[in-house]
């Protein structure tokens, strides 16, 4: 990767992505990038970054495109996706999470292949990774 910056970034529909927003915001550290309200107050498409990474999201839509998506807690909780987003400060992330009431669905951890990570539910159900393991730095075999 020549421009430090992810080329895949994950997309994800929210019942209120408004709330959503805020949400990831205020308890994982996200900033607004970029918000395209729609009507009625939904969100036709918003960019949210943390250091050097970013997901997309909107709000849940029956169009073309919407009509192949469901939220967790539509399908029982159930994730078919979930983002890894790589943090040097993981600690300090962790404990914002936490008291911020995020759902800690596995606590930070020491993993084996390298580096700390803990996972954490969203209001809506959607699961988020975070770990201080960074695949890119890992020497090739």
């Amino acid at each position: 990767m020549t421009s430090g910056k992810a080329k895949i970034i994950p997309a994800l529909r929210y019942k209120d992505a408004k709330a959503a927003i805020d949400w990831l915001c205020t308890a994982l550290g996200f900033e607004q990038h970029l918000l395209v309200e729609g009507e009625n107050g939904s969100i036709d498409h918003a960019q949210l970054v943390l250091d050097n990474c970013m997901v997309m999201l909107g709000s849940m839509r029956t169009d073309a495109y919407g009509q192949y998506f469901s939220t967790p807690d539509h399908m029982g909780g159930i994730n078919t996706q979930a983002p890894y987003i790589v943090l040097e400060q993981i600690e300090a992330h962790y404990e914002k999470a936490v008291a911020e009431k995020a759902e800690i669905i596995l606590p930070l951890k020491e993993e084996q292949y390298g580096g700390k990570s803990y996972s954490c539910r969203d209001p809506e159900g959607h699961i988020w990774n975070f770990g201080s393991y960074d695949p890119w730095e890992q020497p090739k075999p």
